[in-house]
């Protein structure tokens, strides 16, 4: 059943077939343009503040966990508003969601920088997470109902390109900022690219609503669904420090299946259910989420792993080492219209399995790196892995929202983005604890077979944390350089060892996500109410 549009902010409701309108509000390549700064501030955020994240705590004399706290914080947040937020807009239009995002974002960002306790960055960092969440869904939203089916996956895969250029630059940025500026300013950055996001937001966007959109607010469905969210992502986020058997981990993932269970059983009981659990009867949407979550385990799960080892292992700066990354971001930047092309002629079928094919053997192709691994070859790698990853970035989001009916974008962009944070929070925590089972298994024969000092227990298991992120502690003083330079050899070789089969496991996890691409198709919905902008 094709849905029927209203258009807010006193303009006319248009079909896809009417004659197109005029003037700047709602032009779809304009609208585009819109989102895409927004959808850039959120995106580059998130990888800036991983870079300034020692630096923060030096200055503010934070611990350990705290500064995790500033990334668990905002993951948090994120995670269990994403579904939530897409909901409000398809309830209350995404131009109004989109925007309230976009000014609390950079509100967000004004006050961290302006913090002056660890307590307050927090804090603040959560509020970010919650305006980043309002704002993620409205942007696939907006773009859903403003460009027609035919071209909505090249504006997908323009939208792909930002997010995949802003999370590999994220580095770079924030390298150059936070060695010749300061900490604060990679969140002062936001403000007036924020800013700029608004203004052409207000002239720009058009608010286009599903007559049969949402009327009322499922909010018991919304507490079980951010209860089920949070518990999930939480023992994702703790399960590397209490251990996956540990009884808090199993607590916390058994409150989350109850929690998913309750959800589940009263959405299918109320009238205007948060999620209408029929949905997923859609096969290729259903796969497309499956596979968004795949694709994350893999990518950004093993990507973690290259920031260490591009900067303990080969001694780069954090700027030095998003440019060595500079051959994924290009493969992507480029790939990914190349991508939304391809996907309006052929389907989204055959790119996202080449696509996942390319990747996985990116996986396994990184497996191979070892401590003396030139740069070209380290390139070559990279740039197939961007070349994967582009279709399966565009296809798969065309896949959930397209195949969702138009008064369930805003939900369906919130499944896309959160299918991606589960699914990089569980590649992070798996393959780390993967990391940790060969380091455990292999530093202390390396080290006795090197022929070192015997350790202390207390400072083996020291090492070992050191080893995991491919660290070498500074030697004591007088210590020989022989000795040194041995020390970091088993570092180093012990490390890579442990990130080889990590690439491994994230190799296979490709593999199965190209069987699951078998199942999508072109979204059924897709030509519902899309394009009453015009073009």
């Amino acid at each position: 059943m094709t849905s029927q549009l209203t258009v807010a902010d006193g303009a006319t409701s248009e079909t896809p077939g009417d004659e197109p309108g005029k003037g700047l509000r709602g032009h779809p390549w304009l609208t585009l343009f819109a989102v895409a700064i927004g959808v850039m501030v959120v995106t580059l955020d998130g990888t800036i503040v991983a870079i300034a994240n020692p630096t923060i705590k030096e200055d503010l004399g934070a611990t350990l966990a705290e500064v995790q706290w500033i990334t668990n914080g905002y993951l948090l947040a994120l995670a269990v508003s994403l579904i939530t937020a897409g909901k409000l807009g398809d309830r209350f239009g995404h131009r109004q969601t989109f925007l309230i995002g976009i000014a609390g974002f950079a509100s967000a960002s004004a006050a961290i920088g302006l913090s002056d306790s660890v307590e307050l960055v927090i804090a603040f960092r959560v509020l970010q997470g919650l305006f980043g969440a309002l704002l993620m869904p409205a942007a696939l939203g907006l773009l859903r109902a403003t460009f027609p089916a035919e071209r909505l996956n090249m504006a997908i895969g323009i939208w792909g390109m930002v997010i995949g250029a802003s999370t590999a630059g994220g580095p770079i940025v924030g390298g150059l900022l936070v060695e010749h500026v300061s900490w604060q300013s990679c969140f002062f950055i936001n403000v007036p690219v924020g800013l700029i996001a608004l203004v052409f937001g207000l002239v720009i966007l058009k608010d286009h609503r599903a007559e049969n959109a949402p009327k009322s607010f499922d909010l018991l469905g919304v507490l079980l669904l951010s209860a089920a969210m949070f518990g999930l992502v939480w023992s994702i986020i703790k399960a590397p420090e209490w251990g996956w058997g540990d009884a808090r981990t199993l607590g916390f993932l058994a409150g989350t299946v109850i929690s998913f269970v309750l959800f589940a059983f009263w959405e299918s009981k109320v009238r205007e259910p948060l999620i209408p659990l029929g949905i997923f009867r859609s096969v290729p949407l259903s796969a497309g989420t499956v596979l968004m979550v795949l694709m994350a385990f893999a990518f950004m799960g093993g990507l973690f792993f290259v920031t260490f080892y591009l900067q303990n292992v080969h001694g780069l700066s954090p700027v030095d080492s998003g440019l060595y990354l500079l051959p994924l971001t290009g493969m992507m930047i480029i790939g990914s219209p190349a991508a939304g092309a391809a996907i309006t002629k052929l389907g989204p079928r055959i790119p996202l399995v080449a696509g996942m094919v390319a990747t996985a053997a990116a996986c396994f192709g990184l497996a191979g790196l070892d401590a003396g691994t030139g740069t070209l070859a380290m390139s070559l790698w990279f740039a197939l892995l961007g070349l994967g990853l582009a279709p399966v970035m565009v296809g798969a989001t065309e896949v959930i929202v397209g195949n969702a009916p138009l008064e369930l974008s805003g939900v369906a962009g919130g499944l896309q983005q959160a299918a991606m944070q589960v699914g990089g929070s569980l590649g992070t925590a798996v393959l780390g604890a993967v990391m940790a089972a060969k380091v455990d298994g292999e530093f202390e024969d390396n080290w006795a077979r090197a022929q070192l000092p015997p350790l202390q227990p207390e400072q083996l298991e020291l090492m070992k944390k050191g080893v995991e992120v491919g660290y070498v502690p500074p030697s004591p003083k007088g210590t020989p350089e022989a000795v040194t330079q041995t020390i970091s050899t088993v570092v180093h070789d012990t490390f890579v060892s442990g990130m080889s089969l990590a690439f491994l496991v994230a190799g296979v996890v490709g593999v199965l996500a190209a069987a699951v691409a078998l199942l999508t198709k072109r979204g059924e919905n897709a030509e519902a109410g899309a394009g009453v902008g015009h073009i």
